[in-house]
């Protein structure tokens, strides 16, 4: 713009520029990935949402059926304080037999209060994972150990590949990752400029303008640098999606390991364990009643029937848990039985 005495030349001018390359195409790939990155965070998110459930409905069940099995053991108890009572009252037995087994009574009744608090903690919990009001009131819970033997270690590998959330992250930084280095090869190639504009000046007056160009990029040093950058981010890019697969596989393969061995736990609590530690409290409740043996003797196997029927409802959680823990691994929600 000139001054000349009290008049002007003057212009107005409206610039656009055109790439002669794919670089708007590299761009919208580079989108594309972010958004499918974004998608499988979401779908990670809603797995970890639903094992966060499935743990607090397998806890809440668990706290119901401790609940069930502590009235059952204090029954138990209270025959031995009768058994108890009856062989003091005949002269084969001591005040101590009766103040022990009391004892006993006492502990569990006040290990039953404690439980019903724990059952309110549980039912919060279950409450807020399901986005329910945290008072809500829940109904009884419906559950069945899966028993079943999980898939071999190909199928859960395959299903995990297939379904794993963050695969599916590291796949999309990979794309991004690829469309970046083209995006930065593409600033190599020329840019089109088409300018249109008004134009006034002393000389000719009001006028139009229209200009076409071409941009040539000349300092390539700095775009070699910006290409090797992206190459660099795509090369992590790789690595981290490799790394990712590996642990994938060891965190799926280890998941079905820990359903197998539970289900060994459980089968041998329910066919070996629990009938011979019943068996023996019988036994010695009805030895004790009839004047033989001690009441040590009686409360050792009735601790030890107790601590194993409350391992077999815990080990049954356990299990649950197993399983859903194997969905999460394999990006998979399947109901087993829940």
């Amino acid at each position: 713009m000139m001054e000349s005495g009290r008049r002007y030349n003057k212009s107005f001018t409206i610039e656009q520029k055109f790439p002669l390359s794919g670089v708007r195409g590299h761009r919208k790939e580079a989108a594309r990935a972010d958004a499918e990155r974004a998608k499988a965070l979401a779908a990670a998110t809603e797995l970890d949402v639903v094992l966060d459930a499935k743990r607090n409905f397998l806890m809440l069940h668990e706290r119901r059926r401790m609940k069930g099995v502590i009235e059952e053991q204090i029954s138990l108890a209270r025959q031995l304080v009768s058994a108890a009572a009856n062989r003091y009252a005949s002269g084969a037995g001591i005040q101590a037999d009766v103040l022990r087994s009391e004892v006993e009574v006492a502990r569990l009744l006040a290990e039953q209060q404690s439980l019903v608090a724990q059952i309110r903690a549980a039912e919060v919990m279950l409450n807020v994972s399901l986005g329910r009001p945290a008072q809500e009131t829940i109904p009884t819970l419906q559950y069945q150990p899966n028993r079943a033997e999980p898939a071999t270690e190909a199928n859960v590998l395959d299903r995990a590949s297939s379904s794993r959330p963050e695969l599916g992250v590291g796949a999309a930084e990979v794309n991004r990752a690829k469309a970046e280095v083209e995006v930065m090869r593409s600033m190599y190639l020329p840019m089109a400029m088409v300018r249109i504009g008004q134009a006034t000046t002393m000389a000719e007056g009001a006028g139009a303008m229209f200009m076409v160009g071409v941009s040539i990029p000349l300092w390539r040093s700095s775009l070699d640098a910006g290409v090797s950058e992206a190459s660099a981010m795509q090369r992590m890019a790789d690595a981290d999606l490799e790394a990712m697969q590996r642990m994938v596989s060891g965190e799926v393969l280890a998941a079905r390991e820990k359903v197998n061995a539970v289900r060994a736990q459980m089968r041998a609590l329910e066919s070996e364990v629990l009938p011979r530690s019943l068996v023996a409290t019988d036994s010695a409740l009805a030895g004790y009643a009839s004047g033989k043996g001690s009441l040590v003797a009686v409360i050792e196997s009735a601790r030890a029937l107790w601590s194993v029927q409350a391992e077999l409802i815990m080990v049954e959680s356990s299990l649950g848990e197993a399983w859903a823990r194997l969905d999460r691994a394999m990006g998979t929600v399947l109901e087993n039985k829940q």
